[in-house]
């Protein structure tokens, strides 16, 4: 058996972190290293490496993420179209991927520029 994620680790409680969201497919909590003043991390509780390994049983799962979202947006006060979210998915090395867990980042609280990057 392969060592744990550190997000599988906080999802089985291995590691305290207060859970901003959670369902039987989803949890969700604060980045440890904000890139906004609302950045809030969705993770599936089924590892999956990353969103490119995703297979079609992960359908669900990976709408499960996406639903997440504007559930959690809307508790922080950001869903209305006036205020808005970023979500971001980052798949390898090049694109910032640090640990090897899928998951979404939903960002918020300022002017996020564009193009990202």
């Amino acid at each position: 058996m392969s060592e744990k994620t550190i997000f599988q680790k906080i999802i089985d409680r291995e590691i305290p972190a207060p859970l901003v969201y959670e369902d039987d497919l989803v949890a969700a909590f604060n980045d440890i290293n904000p890139q906004a003043p609302i950045h809030v991390l969705i993770v599936p509780k089924k590892l999956i490496p990353r969103v490119g390994e995703a297979v079609a049983e992960d359908q669900a799962t990976l709408g499960a993420l996406f639903l997440a979202a504007g559930k959690i947006a809307d508790k922080l006060g950001v869903k209305d179209r006036s205020r808005g979210f970023r979500l971001v998915v980052n798949h390898g090395h090049d694109a910032g991927e640090t640990v090897p867990h899928l998951h979404m980042h939903l960002l918020a609280g300022r002017d996020l520029a564009w193009p990202p990057g």
